[in-house]
């Protein structure tokens, strides 16, 4: 098994007595004093594998301290390690021993950790400023660093919505972010202003408790409303002793009826020549898709075509050009006449009988 496996638990054994590890968030983490942190460097890259140099920073800890913290990898057998070693160095002292020796990629890192939290790494080759401006003082990572835009400029929530309009009313205590001094006691305008005002006590009172004192109105108040919604509107007035408050009538009419506003004949009664037909029972007569009826009229069926003559009408009329007589009159439109397929017994003697 890699030694690399053994830890967190085996934290001590690997760093010393002294170390605590511990694992969250998928990454290892070894708390080592500021006298073995050169050798526990020395012991990730060596003994754990961890020859890959990720980052170095600190995190500054109001009361404790600077967090200085290492985060280097291992990337033995294709497979990611990662480790994060951390020391503690007090405010009052704070400097530390160069990792450079050990990894040569901390000489960035740590002239930045010196730039922005003040920690001095001994044995540095070339530890100067790097990032800010020259002639800039401080150091703008810590947590005690003066913000002095917000000093020269009040930050957006120093006044409640209103209260410009009124310099002389009480101000409500202002809430300063991590960083921003009074401006009474610090910057340009140091023991020139004013004491802010202080709003005047509350007394406390039970909102609606029993035997809580009456709350006086001040003078020319409106009389606070006491009716309850049954009992309408101050200007309504009340109904008299044992007579029930009046309630509008309820509507009843459909909407083929219209509105009750809408004058309308008087409907006559059941059983009269002028009375509506009652509609069918579970049918209501406002929906007229219950008895639905076509948008047209149908075309009647037209009249069949009148039948040919039998030879009890009389002999079938002549087809030729010349002695055709006329079609009937009262013969229906669009019929024919068809020929008597029935022989004439009369014989032709080609003259007269």
């Amino acid at each position: 098994m890699n030694l690399y496996d053994s830890l967190p638990d085996a934290a001590a054994t690997v760093f010393g007595a002294e170390a605590v590890g511990s694992f969250a968030y998928d990454v290892l983490t070894v708390d080592v004093p500021v006298g073995s942190w050169i050798s526990s460097l020395e012991i990730a890259r060596d003994k754990l594998g961890c020859t890959y140099f990720d980052w170095l920073s600190a995190v500054d800890e109001p009361g404790t301290g600077f967090q200085v913290c290492a985060h280097v990898v291992s990337l033995e057998n294709h497979r990611v390690r990662r480790l994060l070693l951390r020391t503690t160095v007090p405010h009052a002292a704070a400097s530390l021993p160069s990792a450079v020796a050990v990894y040569a990629g901390a000489e960035w890192h740590e002239r930045e950790t010196f730039e922005m939290f003040g920690v001095t790494f001994t044995d540095h080759p070339h530890l100067v400023p790097l990032l800010l401006p020259e002639n800039f003082e401080g150091h703008p990572l810590r947590k005690d660093f003066v913000l002095a835009a917000r000093v020269a400029k009040a930050w957006p929530g120093a006044k409640e919505p209103g209260e410009a309009h009124d310099p002389d009313a009480p101000k409500r205590r202002q809430m300063l972010p991590p960083g921003v001094p009074d401006p009474n006691d610090w910057g340009p305008l140091k023991g020139q202003l004013p004491p802010a005002p202080t709003r005047p006590a509350r007394t406390p009172r039970a909102a609606g408790g029993a035997g809580a004192p009456a709350r006086t109105p001040r003078e020319g108040a409106p009389v606070r409303r006491t009716r309850s919604v049954a009992e309408g509107s101050a200007t309504q007035a009340p109904p008299a002793e044992g007579e029930a408050p009046a309630r509008p009538v309820r509507r009843s009419r459909s909407v083929a009826d219209g509105s009750a506003s809408q004058a309308g004949p008087p409907a006559p009664a059941p059983g009269t020549p002028d009375a509506p037909a009652a509609p069918p029972a579970g049918r209501s007569s406002d929906a007229p898709w219950h008895d639905p009826k076509p948008a047209f009229e149908e075309p009647a069926p037209a009249a069949p075509p009148a039948p040919p003559p039998t030879p009890e009408d009389g002999p079938a009329p002549d087809k030729s050009p010349a002695t055709a007589p006329d079609k009937k009159p009262d013969s229906a439109p669009g019929s024919e006449s068809t020929p008597d397929s029935t022989p004439d017994p009369t014989p032709d003697n080609g003259g007269d009988a």
